[in-house]
């Protein structure tokens, strides 16, 4: 199986040489193996051998002891599956590896499930802004907040992307009400929705309250589908640090997505409760 430790390590290895004007044809002499051998390297369809990792590291210039040691590590782990944790203790990943806008940008279709908030690919920005401010904290500089509004914003561009990116949101209900920015900003961001939706790509479906006990249980998720033969990716936040799953677990959230889907209300309700919530704000 592919793994995400691969992809990963593939497309690194190969922006590095890219950046140093490096052939396919030199590093493959250079390593002793084949053209084509070096080619699915790269591209992930084989792992990266460690010692190859060394070596290149030296040809290509990379002698900062913290990025050598996390890109020999993710090749002596490139077999692994299922969790990755920037905050797990002793790691020597951190938050340069294997991000949220990199599985967006890879995978072939994102669903998400949103308890508290709409998903960040949908929101306005003011929405967005409202959010960012109250996570960042009351000690935020505006310009930092301006930053990471701004990047909310470029990375919803994927959605326009040809092939277009597919986007299945699940909403619970007491989201569409929760007065995040205040009445205007959420009249205005249920009114964006109803534009998101015009997509045909793009699909957002909502979990009515009167429900009971259902497979959201456990919180909000994204679901990130890969191109095979990559595996599903399961992304969770939490207040310890960040989850990146894949295989056996990434299945369970899978499971998990589907069986919310059974309970949700179809796409054109869904709709016409969001287009009578932002009338009644106006």
């Amino acid at each position: 199986m592919q793994t995400i430790r691969a992809q990963w390590l593939g497309q690194r290895m190969r922006e590095l040489r890219e950046e140093r004007g490096l052939t396919l044809k030199y590093i493959a002499a250079y390593l002793g193996v084949e053209f084509s051998t070096l080619a699915r390297y790269e591209r992930a369809e084989w792992p990266f051998r460690r010692d190859h990792v060394t070596a290149l590291l030296d040809v290509y210039g990379v002698y900062e002891e913290r990025e050598r040691a996390q890109l020999v590590q993710l090749a002596q782990d490139a077999w692994r599956v299922n969790r990755w944790d920037d905050d797990f203790e002793g790691t020597v990943y951190d938050q340069t590896f294997v991000d949220y806008p990199w599985l967006e940008s890879r995978s072939e279709e994102i669903c998400t499930y949103s308890t508290m908030v709409f998903p960040g690919l949908l929101q306005t920005r003011d929405y967005a802004e409202s959010v960012i401010r109250y996570t960042e904290g009351v000690q935020a500089n505006q310009q930092k907040i301006d930053r990471w509004v701004r990047l909310r914003m470029e990375r919803q561009l994927i959605l326009d992307e040809k092939p277009p990116k597919r986007l299945a949101a699940l909403v619970e209900e007491s989201v569409l009400h929760r007065p995040i920015g205040g009445r205007l900003v959420l009249r205005a961001q249920l009114e964006h929705l109803a534009r998101a939706v015009e997509r045909p790509h793009v699909e957002i479906r909502v979990i009515p309250t009167r429900i009971g006990l259902q497979a959201g249980l456990s919180g909000s998720f994204t679901l990130f589908k890969m191109q095979r033969p990559y595996p599903e990716v399961a992304y969770v936040e939490h207040l310890g640090g960040r989850l990146f799953m894949e295989a056996s677990r990434a299945h369970r959230y899978s499971k998990a997505y589907d069986a919310l889907r059974e309970v949700a209300l179809s796409a054109p309700e869904s709709m016409a409760l969001i287009a009578t919530l932002a009338e009644e704000l106006s």
